[in-house]
């Protein structure tokens, strides 16, 4: 067994191991089936496709990102630094976004940040090491964690489809604070990363059946 999920013989066995725990598992299960893996590209291009995905459709967040993909090229961090305010323009990018990612740049530029320090690292220094750039926040360094390093513990208890699920399958009185969230995952170590796959997969069963408005 690796920190690492990979394929779908990774979900299979996480899957197994959280059923046995749980029989709220075993019946979550049985809705979803297999999960998706989801894994992207990691690196500069990954986080730059998550941060400009956030609070967008995929729809959008797919137009924005051919737009920054075609202004910036090659998508580095000397390219974004070089960057004019003709170029944020026709990139689309948000203010917000457009400071972001330029201060990931500029950490990338300068050696404060690195992207292959985070293949050694446990989920919570990830999480730390990412959080740490400005812009960055809980939500989109858990995204990072889940499906660009792939790690099998990675969680985002921040996500509002994560809570729903988990108020839902585990019959919560209400959606669970990311605080309260993250307490309850502790049961699921080491295999947090599939407990989210199953969560978003089980969201969207839920959505389609009860017409859920997170």
């Amino acid at each position: 067994m690796t920190d690492r999920i990979t394929c779908d013989a990774d979900l299979e066995e996480g899957m197994a191991a959280l059923a046995a725990r749980h029989p709220d598992w075993r019946a979550l299960i049985a809705r979803t089936g297999l999960p998706p893996l989801r894994l992207r590209e990691g690196g500069l291009a990954g986080l730059a496709g998550i941060i400009v995905s956030q609070q967008l459709s995929v729809a959008s967040a797919r137009a924005v990102w051919n737009r920054v993909a075609s202004v910036f090229v090659p998508l580095t961090p000397e390219r974004l630094l070089a960057a004019t305010d003709d170029d944020m323009r026709l990139s689309g990018l948000s203010r917000p976004k457009q400071r972001t990612l330029l201060a990931l740049a500029a950490a990338l530029a300068d050696g404060r940040f690195a992207f292959e320090a985070l293949e050694s690292m446990g989920p919570e220094e990830v999480h730390a090491a990412m959080t740490a750039l400005p812009g960055i926040g809980p939500w989109t360094a858990d995204v990072y964690l889940l499906f660009c390093l792939g790690h099998r513990d990675g969680f985002a208890a921040g996500d509002l489809a994560i809570q729903e699920a988990a108020r839902h399958a585990f019959g919560l009185p209400a959606r669970p604070k990311p605080a309260a969230l993250t307490a309850m995952a502790e049961a699921w170590r080491p295999w947090r990363g599939v407990a989210a796959r199953l969560l978003w997969a089980d969201y969207a069963v839920l959505k389609r059946r009860e017409g859920i408005n997170a």
